[in-house]
């Protein structure tokens, strides 16, 4: 649905999509257009309690998608927006704007192109992080460019020599969800799986795996589309969120996740997740207030930095609160070590964790579904290593120790409960808890978010019922959700 002036006709008509005046959408009985359908806001204000305002508003509180929605309104009032560009973003700004010989630029972004092709990437950039369907940013230079406003605009305000190029460039994204439409009419929801084909080794899932949940979707009556983070701009035209990128809180995973939970999609893994199970120093407080088992573990500062080699026998571990798949984790073999370790990442944070080192020939990593083991796996390390993951030198590939995967019923009991315990106290997503085996103990290592799931892996006892489970627990939240909504 398309809700624009009567005015500003020019923009023309689109199949599949119904235009309608401001003051008749507002005025429609609230049932008269359906629930889960696009809004696209093309009111010519949208200042707070205006017309443009309040068909946001309005379509938010009917179960609908607003683009622009009401959060994205209020991030692009006053300087709000320039606070929001993330550190890749501000970079390409740099690049796509070095050949200009001017001191401030004008960038007109429309269904998230730009008359120029050289700003391409930059407009698709900012539509999928401010997502309205006209936008203008006005950027300044002193000894770099910034972003010094951003602002949604009404048809009205496009320029008469653009009005062209943004009629096709609407008919070229209205014609596009057309044609995925078409495609997917079999299917009840659609799903966006967020990754990343250049993280290769290091990827959450491999190809094989992404393939098979697609499949799986389809057979749960899910449409579900490979996209990456240049795709997020269309985030709304999606139900359901499924990351299978590497996460991290600063980090446009985390801003995506975030979105999309605000705009009422399911997301795994939720933003609260990712930002629990990300960083080191919370999950050390969160599972030692649980008094669920864990290695020796401190978290250090500066102020007892002088204590750590204290409290540790050497060898002992030191993590960077941010860590992932081995990296930013490395043992000190002796106090010097341990010294030159600690000042090293004290230069990047305030608290790290230290942990005493349980030499182990595999860690087990019991995945986690709505609160139910659904994988049991044995990472071994690497060999002639000590992690599961030998990066080496930089510029190498990683070496990973051999997996072996069972049944979750033949996998000790108590690993298997330990690690329950532990990511039931992060939430109901899909979790990999690592969990080592020391003289009949069994003890967390930590809570990760997004857990790999690779083809001939995680999957080699379940096999395509892996996927299927994930895809049915997907169906379940949307239609709770949309239930939630309905009650509403």
């Amino acid at each position: 649905m398309l809700v624009a002036e009567t005015a500003d006709d020019w923009l023309g008509r689109f199949e599949g999509v119904q235009t309608i005046d401001p003051g008749e959408f507002l005025s429609s009985p609230n049932g008269s257009t359906p629930r889960g359908a696009r809004v696209y806001n093309l009111c010519r204000s949208y200042a707070y309690q205006s017309l443009g305002y309040y068909v946001s508003l309005l379509a938010e509180a009917r179960g609908q998608r607003a683009v622009p929605d009401v959060v994205t309104i209020q991030d692009l009032r006053g300087t709000a927006a320039v606070r929001l560009i993330p550190q890749h973003l501000e970079e390409l700004i740099q690049k796509s704007l070095q050949s200009l010989t001017t001191d401030s630029f004008v960038l007109s972004v429309y269904f998230g192109e730009n008359v120029a092709k050289k700003h391409g990437r930059l407009a698709k950039e900012l539509y999928a992080l401010f997502q309205a369907p006209l936008l203008r940013f006005k950027f300044t230079r002193g000894s770099k460019w910034r972003l010094r406003g951003a602002s949604a605009i009404a048809l009205n305000d496009v320029p008469k020599h653009h009005r062209q190029f943004v009629a096709d460039a609407a008919q070229r994204h209205f014609t596009r969800r057309s044609t995925v439409r078409t495609k997917r009419q079999v299917t009840r929801y659609d799903m966006a799986i967020l990754h990343d084909p250049k993280e290769g080794d290091l990827a959450p899932s491999d190809e094989a795996a992404l393939k098979k949940m697609v499949k799986a979707a389809a057979k749960e009556g899910i449409a579900a589309e490979l996209i990456t983070r240049e795709d997020t701009g269309r985030l709304l035209e999606f139900d359901a969120l499924f990351i299978r990128e590497t996460t991290a809180v600063n980090h446009h995973t985390y801003r995506t996740a975030r979105r999309a939970q605000a705009a009422g999609m399911v997301v795994i893994d939720d933003p609260l997740s990712i930002l629990r199970c990300s960083n080191k120093v919370y999950l050390a407080e969160l599972l030692n207030r649980a008094k669920i088992p864990t290695p020796r573990t401190i978290v250090a500062h500066r102020g007892n930095a002088d204590e750590v080699a204290g409290q540790l026998s050497f060898p002992c571990v030191l993590k960077r609160p941010d860590s992932a798949f081995s990296q930013g984790v490395v043992k000190a073999e002796n106090a010097d070590d341990l010294k030159r370790r600690l000042d090293e990442f004290f230069s990047d944070s305030e608290l790290l964790i230290a942990q005493e080192y349980m030499r182990t020939d595999f860690d087990w990593r019991i995945g986690i579904l709505d609160q139910r083991a659904v994988f049991a796996c044995k990472y071994h390390m690497a060999r002639g290593h000590w992690q599961i993951a030998n990066h080496g030198s930089k510029g190498t590939k990683p070496k990973f120790g051999k997996c072996e995967t069972l049944p979750v019923e033949t996998a000790p009991r108590k690993a298997v409960a330990v690690a329950l315990k532990a990511a039931n106290l992060i939430g109901n997503g899909l979790y990999g808890v690592d969990v080592k085996e020391s003289d009949g103990q069994f003890y967390v290592i930590e809570v990760n978010d997004n857990p790999n799931l690779d083809s001939g892996i995680e999957d080699a006892v379940l096999r395509d019922e892996l996927y299927r489970r994930i895809m049915e627990s997907f169906t379940r939240r949307i239609e709770i959700q949309k239930q939630l909504a309905n009650a509403r």
